[in-house]
């Protein structure tokens, strides 16, 4: 069984810096595209940020230059970070994997709320 656990949430002023983890369990990790999506109170979950077996890394455009995902494959962990916190970035942040053909798993969510 595929298990991801989040970790690092909390409040944070705006312009400060958070550092959230998802350990994985139940798959090989390494070769898994790991990915960080967020939800804030009304709206829709959406995308953050991926990072690709290779390392590759992609982000929605309004985290570019503040937000970093990263892998350490050693300790099968995903991180986010985040500097230059904004009121905007606060919602609930999940992270996600693909599992068999089609499907996906996601975390139980680790809340950000940044205030000013």
């Amino acid at each position: 069984q595929v298990l991801l656990v989040e970790s690092g949430g909390g409040s944070v002023q705006a312009g400060g810096s958070l550092r959230l983890s998802c350990e994985a369990t139940g798959l090989i990790f390494s070769s898994q595209a790991m990915r960080w999506y967020r939800q804030a109170p009304g709206k829709e979950r959406e995308w953050v940020a991926s990072i690709n077996s290779d390392n590759s890394a992609y982000y929605i455009e309004s985290v570019k230059g503040r937000f970093t995902i990263a892998r350490d494959n050693a300790r099968n962990t995903v991180l986010l970070q985040m500097n230059s916190l904004k009121p905007e970035d606060t919602a609930n942040y999940y992270c996600n994997t693909a599992v068999n053909i089609g499907g996906e798993v996601w975390g139980q969510g680790t809340q950000v709320t940044v205030f000013t």
